[in-house]
C-alpha cells in the first residue's frame, strides 16, 4: 500500500471518528433542548426537511418548522421534564459520507398534563450532514413503556405499557419486532 493511500484510509478514518462523535453530541443535544424548551436549538437539530414522528402514529411532522410546532404542541400538555439517552448504534450509509443511521435507547421523566409519568423508548434515526453539522434527517421513537410510577410492577406485567393517553394501548416493543416474534413461535412460553 502506498504512502498516500494509507494516508488517505487513515483520513477516512478520522473522519468517520469524528462524524461518530458529532452524532453523539447531536443526540445528547437533543435531550438538553427539549427539557430547555429551547426551541431554536430543537429546530437546529434536525435538517431542514427533517423528520420527527412516533411509531404509533400520535405525532408526525415533516419540515424544521413543522418540527419545531409539533414541539409547541407537545409542550402544552408537559411540565418539567428529564429525557436522557443510554445505548446508541450509529452506522455510516457506504457511499456517502453524509449520511448515517442510528438506534438509541433512552428513558425519560415527565410530567404530563399535571401527572409524572416514566417512559423508555427508543429512536430510530436518520443523520445527515446539512450546513457543516450533523442533524436528524428522521427521527421515529417507539415506547417500551409509558408509565405513572406508581404502576410501574403492574404496569410492566401487561403488553397495554403505553400509559400516556386515556386509553392504554399496546407498547410499540418488543413484542412487535420480528425477532421476538419469531423466537417465541419457536420456543412457545409455557
Amino acid at each position: 500500500m502506498s504512502a498516500t493511500s494509507q494516508n488517505d484510509r487513515l483520513e477516512q478514518r478520522i473522519a468517520r471518528l469524528e462524524a461518530r462523535a458529532e452524532i453523539r453530541a447531536l443526540i445528547a443535544r437533543y435531550c438538553f433542548t427539549i427539557d430547555a424548551r429551547d426551541v431554536v436549538g430543537i429546530g437546529e437539530c434536525f435538517t431542514r426537511d427533517g423528520r420527527f414522528r412516533s411509531l404509533d402514529g400520535k405525532m408526525d411532522a415533516v419540515g424544521r418548522d413543522a418540527v419545531v410546532a409539533q414541539f409547541h404542541g407537545r409542550f402544552a400538555v408537559l411540565g418539567p421534564s428529564n429525557h436522557f439517552t443510554h445505548d446508541q448504534l450509529v452506522e455510516f450509509i457506504e457511499g456517502d459520507p453524509s449520511r448515517a443511521r442510528g438506534l438509541v435507547n433512552s428513558h425519560a421523566e415527565v410530567v404530563r398534563n399535571g401527572e409524572p409519568l416514566l417512559a423508555a423508548l427508543r429512536y430510530h434515526d436518520e443523520y445527515r450532514l446539512e450546513e457543516g453539522r450533523w442533524r436528524f434527517a428522521d427521527r421515529a421513537l417507539e415506547f417500551f413503556y409509558y408509565l405513572n410510577p406508581r404502576e410501574y410492577g403492574e404496569v410492566l406485567l401487561s403488553p397495554l405499557r403505553n400509559r400516556a393517553y386515556a386509553t392504554p394501548h399496546a407498547a410499540d416493543y418488543p413484542e412487535r419486532l420480528e425477532s421476538w416474534q419469531a423466537y417465541y413461535r419457536e420456543r412457545p412460553r409455557s
